[in-house]
């Protein structure tokens, strides 16, 4: 049995600070091949992570708030606002289930978030197909103003 214990997350979100890309994933199934893909995703607030989707009808995807903010955006197929939740223990909102197909990003509003994901393995690079041509790519020059533009999103 693995068990998560906050020595874990504190652990997990100090990688995410000390990483280039200010994110830290911490696998919880055993390779990229599992059926079913669970992971502690720790992120922090100036870390982008561009908006895509998963086109496979298995790929829903779970997130379950364990410390910290997060601001979750879904939108339609050109690059509009859809939808917006934030998780967060004060607002109650501690989960959010997205659709396979629906396009989404997450944005950390507080340092030391981390969240649980689960969704359908293998693991699969995304096709170009499930990026969102709308949204700068990571390391654009262009993703720093865009990801300020989403946080502007969670007053």
């Amino acid at each position: 049995m693995q068990v998560i214990t906050t020595e874990l997350v504190r652990q997990i979100s100090e990688q995410a600070r000390l990483s280039p890309r200010l994110r830290q994933n911490h696998n919880i199934h055993p390779c990229n091949e599992s059926r079913c893909h669970r992971l502690l995703n720790a992120v922090e607030p100036a870390s982008y992570i561009r908006p895509h989707r998963h086109l496979d009808p298995e790929k829903d995807e779970a997130f379950i708030l364990m410390n910290g903010r997060l601001g979750i955006v879904v939108f339609d197929d050109q690059g509009r606002v859809e939808q917006t939740v934030v998780l967060a223990r004060e607002s109650g909102n501690l989960a959010a289930d997205i659709p396979h197909g629906a396009y989404h990003t997450a944005v950390s509003l507080a340092s030391g978030t981390v969240f649980y994901e689960a969704k359908a393995g293998p693991y699969l690079p995304l096709l170009d197909a499930e990026k969102a041509v709308w949204a700068p790519a990571d390391g654009d020059a262009a993703a720093p103003a865009y990801l300020e533009e989403l946080r502007r999103l969670f007053p």
